[in-house]
């Protein structure tokens, strides 16, 4: 078989469809809960709000999540994040149903709030997961290649998953929405599941958690270039969250329905998409 096809086997395949569904699904929850929040409050601060109380857990987490990562199952623990990511959007769909309309809204928003703050939680320890468990897919020297299709089903999938989400709250209303992720979550953990168990490099028995971080932290202290680039990308991701507030520019702005807002969320994706070809 030519080398250059050689890999695209069963599970590589099976891997690649769970991360572009996965992603998929994860860039339709801030457009459905963006325009949801706005909608019923028309508060900046609820939006601010809803995007710190998932990067609070996911960088908290980040350093031990990545060794728990390392030191585990990879496929277990990709499992039961994505099981825990479909009884969150279970709960999405839940909270934002009729059925809640009867509870005051700072019951809502705070519930939104705390489940948002899960998948901070899942984020942190799926995030490394996955890409550790790649390396264990493809041999090493089709490791590049394969680390392409990866990044290339990632952006397709950001692209495509807010475009979908603002549709979806054009025709539906936001919890129905919520169903359909669930159902793609559903679909993932199918697909995944069809990918083995693979080996741990690691004598768990020798790790301890919190020296592992701290000799991270200091190999990434001793080597400047590494540390100047991770604290660009940090800074670039804190203070670029703009795009939290685009419900405000979407509604109050430019008066545009759900459709358009979905458009504007996946504008930052397609714009690299479109630089990888250019």
């Amino acid at each position: 078989m030519n080398r250059k096809w050689q890999i695209l086997n069963k599970e590589f395949t099976f891997f690649l469809v769970t991360r572009l569904l996965f992603t998929m699904g994860m860039k339709m929850v801030p457009v459905l809960l963006g325009w949801y929040l706005y909608e019923k409050t028309g508060s900046k601060m609820a939006l601010g709000m809803l995007g710190l109380s998932e990067v609070i857990p996911a960088m908290l987490l980040a350093l031990p999540a990545g060794v728990k990562a390392d030191t585990s199952p990879k496929r277990a623990l990709i499992l039961k994040c994505l099981a825990a990511y479909l009884i969150v959007t279970l709960a999405f769909a839940l909270i934002t149903s009729v059925w809640m309309s009867s509870l005051k809204m700072d019951y809502i928003i705070y519930t939104i709030y705390l489940l948002v703050g899960l998948t901070g939680f899942l984020r942190a320890y799926i995030s490394p997961a996955f890409s550790a468990i790649l390396a264990q897919i493809v041999p090493p020297d089709l490791l590049v290649k394969a680390a392409s299709y990866y990044s290339m089903s990632w952006l397709m999938a950001a692209v495509a998953g807010p475009l979908i989400a603002g549709i979806l709250v054009g025709i539906l209303d936001v919890s129905f929405s919520f169903l359909i992720v669930a159902s793609v979550m559903l679909l993932t953990i199918c697909i995944f599941s069809m990918v083995s168990e693979k080996k741990i490099g690691y004598d768990r028995s020798k790790i301890r958690t919190w020296e592992s971080v701290r000799e991270g932290v200091d190999f990434v202290w001793g080597q400047k270039a590494l540390l100047g680039a991770m604290g660009l990308d940090m800074l670039a991701v804190l203070f670029g969250g703009v795009i939290a507030l685009l419900p405000v520019f979407a509604k109050d702005i430019l008066h545009i329905g759900p459709q358009l807002f979905g458009l504007l969320m996946s504008a930052t994706y397609l714009g690299n998409f479109i630089a990888i070809f250019s």
